[in-house]
């Protein structure tokens, strides 16, 4: 047979496949990318709403208070664009140095809550009779508001009936009054706050107790560790994400106190008790002031000092996680 006759005959109406293949191909192709992409995609596409609301609600806040800041503005008329003229009264106010002082004082009297909150945890974690009862009471203050709290401390502090006047007559000391006193108003308001704010450490430390290694305190323990050694070489170094929030928090709290020294003081007696915050609302919206330029530097220079003692403990904790503490 010849080879002409095993050739296909070809005609003007047989079915032409030469685009068939490559389509297909391509449309695998971008098929195949897709399926590969979606495991990237993911993360970002739950994290696209949260993303979304935090700049919404925390950076455009932010940027708008660094912008009103250069103005003189009452909130209602025209804006005047001053500068850094806000900043530069900052710097001769005494008022704003009294609420500065105070806001470090509440940093560092504070920062008791952590370790306090750990005891607490740690106390709470073991098997005693009764342990639900001694939980209940060490979690209440943390579900009761901030101005129940105030109202709380005010009567344990009132000069004629309260709790803390009684206590010192029975031990035969003259009574004080707390929150009437220049000298010691600003401590008895720290007082108050760090009642629900040990209970808030204390939870936190309690969950991440629950996640400590058992096995790493069994092999502590057949290496003779106890005591105070274990809670510093074993345990505490598994709590550190819990450290971490719990520090974070009692910072934001410290610098932003304002509703309890709102409740119980109203920054008095003769602005003694002020803190930045109420400073602020003192400024930019109180009857005395209603200067939004001047109350959002107060908020910004807040806002700067909270971040740059959230930066050292954030750079501090890569540090330590880097080296392998």
């Amino acid at each position: 047979m010849s080879e002409q006759a095993l050739a296909p005959v070809s005609s003007g109406n047989s079915p032409k496949f030469s685009g068939g293949p490559t389509t297909s191909g391509a449309s695998k192709t971008r098929s195949s990318k897709w399926i590969a992409n979606q495991r990237k995609l993911a993360p970002w596409l739950f994290l696209a709403p949260g993303v979304v609301m935090f700049l919404v609600y925390v950076i455009a806040p932010i940027g708008q208070s660094l912008w009103i800041s250069l103005y003189e503005w009452d909130g209602i008329g025209v804006k005047t664009f001053i500068s850094i003229a806000n900043y530069i009264e900052l710097i001769d106010d005494e008022a704003f140095y009294t609420a500065l002082y105070n806001n470090v004082l509440w940093l560092v009297l504070y920062m008791l809550a952590v370790p306090a909150g750990l005891l607490i945890a740690i106390f709470l974690n073991q098997t005693v009779t009764g342990i639900r009862i001694y939980k209940s009471l060490f979690f209440f203050p943390f579900v009761i508001s901030q101005i129940v709290v105030g109202l709380i401390f005010s009567w344990f502090y009132a000069p004629n009936f309260g709790l803390f006047t009684k206590l010192l007559e029975f031990m035969g000391m003259e009574g004080i009054a707390i929150l009437a006193d220049e000298r010691f108003v600003t401590y008895g308001i720290i007082v108050a706050g760090l009642w629900p704010q040990i209970a808030y450490c204390m939870i936190l430390y309690l969950t991440g107790l629950n996640n400590v290694s058992p096995d790493q305190i069994e092999a502590a323990r057949l290496d003779g560790a106890k005591g105070w050694k274990m809670l510093w070489y074993v345990i505490i170094p598994q709590l550190r994400p819990a450290t971490f929030i719990a520090v974070v928090v009692t910072i934001i709290g410290a610098l932003r106190s304002f509703d309890l020294v709102s409740i119980m003081t109203s920054g008095g007696p003769y602005g003694s008790s002020r803190v930045l915050s109420y400073y602020m609302y003192e400024q930019a919206l109180s009857e005395y002031g209603f200067r939004m330029g001047y109350g959002a530097a107060i908020a910004v220079v807040l806002f700067a000092i909270m971040m740059v003692f959230i930066t050292l403990f954030i750079v501090r904790m890569l540090k330590d996680e880097r080296e392998g503490y």
